[in-house]
């Protein structure tokens, strides 16, 4: 990832941040046929070794399974809140109509070694966690649990799945939020964010714009 050091994102908690609040990521791997992407909910535990590790699971039928070896270095990418930015939010571009149109965003990239588990105990952890994180989301009274299925019929469920572990080797962050333009310009812009309806990445930008004074 192109990583111009007044975007880098070097913030540990904020990535950690980041990954928690979009959990949806995309795994990358390469195998003999070649890159390969897959589109999975990961839990992340920030506390596990150096740089914390990555849970999910796929299908019995993913075929990524079969053709990763285990220990294989594999990429997940998590993507935060991102927007196109019209150079007509620019307060200065009504002045010098020196801007250009541009994306504003965050992304995460965790590189790590994938690591296969086909034990019932691992694979009922993992879906244990996904499903108490993303069930108190929901607002649901009565959120649903494991244990609400007939345990024939979980036990049938998980026998259909695989579970991945990638412990995390490193961590890349970019939030290109503005920080190359002038502050009444980032201010307009996270303004203008925010009536649209892209509160997160307003919010980012305005803490941007308070870490830099």
């Amino acid at each position: 990832m192109y990583l111009p050091a007044h975007f880098t994102e070097s913030r540990a908690d904020e990535m950690h941040r980041l990954i928690a609040a979009h959990p949806f990521g995309i795994l990358v791997t390469r195998s003999t046929d070649g890159l390969d992407a897959d589109h999975l909910p990961f839990a992340f535990d920030a506390a596990a070794g150096r740089h914390g590790v990555l849970t999910s699971h796929v299908a019995r039928a993913n075929p990524v399974w079969e053709k990763c070896r285990d220990g294989d270095a594999v990429l997940v990418i998590f993507r935060g809140p991102e927007a196109y930015i019209s150079p007509n939010w620019y307060p200065s571009k009504h002045e010098t109509h020196r801007q250009v149109p541009t994306w504003n965003y965050q992304v995460v990239h965790a590189h790590g070694t994938l690591h296969i588990h086909h034990d019932e105990k691992f694979l009922r952890g993992i879906v244990g966690r996904l499903t108490r994180t993303h069930e108190e989301r929901t607002g649901e009274e009565h959120p649903w649990r494991m244990a609400d299925a007939p345990h024939d019929y979980m036990a049938a469920m998980l026998a259909t799945i695989v579970g991945l572990e990638i412990r995390i080797t490193r961590l890349e962050g970019k939030s290109k939020l503005g920080q190359n333009k002038e502050t009444r310009d980032r201010e307009n812009v996270a303004r203008i964010l925010r009536e649209r309806g892209d509160a997160d990445l307003a919010i980012a930008m305005t803490r941007s714009l308070a870490a830099d004074k």
